[in-house]
């Protein structure tokens, strides 16, 4: 399919627009008026360019955006579903399920398990540059500008 750049520009704009992740977003039909193309020709130059329908690009961003947030595990899955726009968690859980493999809850008892968030450790008055001088044997400098 050979596309003027403009309607390639507009067709990555539409792109950006549907991508984004959260309360107020745009109908495919008000994005497709926002890139000045009409509904119906713009799902089908969409999928010819992008390989996927708008819907189906949405869906993904949102299922890529839940996935992010569970992994980082502050958040009940419930929250999550409503922060990536989802309003029923049944379908929500299910969707996430036929797409990634496991239930949203299990997927982020799973990546609990993996990512260990290190203890801290108290912060040393002295320079790390020092402290590594300090391990090596007697002898190995014979002035500072040497080490």
């Amino acid at each position: 399919m050979l596309l003027r750049p403009d309607v390639f520009r507009h067709l990555c704009r539409a792109r950006d627009l549907l991508c984004e992740v959260g309360e107020g977003q745009a109908s495919v039909g008000e994005v497709a008026r926002a890139v000045g193309i009409s509904q119906y020709h713009f799902i089908r130059q969409f999928e010819a360019v992008f390989g996927a329908t708008p819907h189906q690009l949405r869906i993904h961003a949102r299922l890529g955006r839940a996935r992010r947030l569970l992994a980082a595990g502050h958040m009940p899955v419930t929250e999550v579903c409503l922060e990536v726009g989802f309003s029923s968690l049944g379908s929500f859980s299910a969707l996430f399920r036929r797409r990634v493999g496991v239930t949203p809850s299990a997927y982020q008892r799973r990546l609990r398990g993996l990512v260990q968030v290190p203890p801290s450790r108290p912060v040393s008055p002295v320079a790390g540059c020092l402290t590594l001088m300090g391990g090596l044997p007697p002898g190995t400098f014979r002035n500072f500008r040497e080490a």
